[in-house]
């Protein structure tokens, strides 16, 4: 009898595990043109996950464009922007999280964002981002002369932030629903 108890307990206390891995979210951060938002959304399909875009949030309460706020009230004021957001979605469960591709600068958004998650980040190579981002010029901080160069610099720069992931991938040779498979295989171990 005391085995069939002891049995019952290991298989609620299993159960209650994958429940809160289930219902964590999943963070994803990495330099622009990574892949964030692709992989975010085709993630929330997936798993049938509410998927939140911090940079949206940001757009949305502030009333302009990320490139507008750059450009009218600095990057500073943005972060200011970026951490109200972070504060504000941190505490949620089972979401997808895409995050900015600088919100990892704060640690105090990366300790927030890893309290109820598990931050992914994605990478790719610098002539892989230049190609994906070059498209628009909504990107205010490759307005410069050589992007590419700016590029490198800003990657520079931020890896060690990047490395207080959970995890990367490389998104650069590889299609979005493998990235996506690699996702899930993460948050289920």
């Amino acid at each position: 009898m005391k085995s069939e108890k002891e049995f019952h307990r290991r298989a609620c206390v299993l159960a209650a595990a994958k429940r809160r891995t289930q219902m964590k979210n999943i963070v994803l951060v990495g330099f622009m043109g990574t892949g964030k938002t692709l992989i975010g959304r085709l993630l929330a399909r997936r798993l049938k996950r509410r998927r939140l875009s911090l940079d949206e949030m940001i757009e949305e309460k502030s009333g302009r464009t990320i490139s507008d706020i750059f450009s009218r009230h600095g990057e500073e004021y943005f972060r200011v922007l970026e951490k109200d957001v972070v504060k504000s979605v941190a505490g949620g469960e089972g979401m997808i999280i895409d995050a900015g591709g600088g919100v990892v600068i704060d640690e105090d958004n990366v300790r927030r964002l890893k309290l109820g998650g598990v931050i992914i980040c994605l990478k790719a190579r610098p002539d892989v981002i230049y190609e994906r981002t070059m498209s628009g010029n909504s990107r205010p901080l490759l307005n410069t002369p050589d992007p590419v160069k700016s590029i490198k610099e800003l990657l520079g720069r931020r890896a060690r932030f990047y490395d207080r992931a959970d995890y990367s991938i490389d998104t650069s040779d590889i299609t979005p629903d493998e990235v996506v498979e690699k996702i899930i295989d993460i948050v289920k171990k």
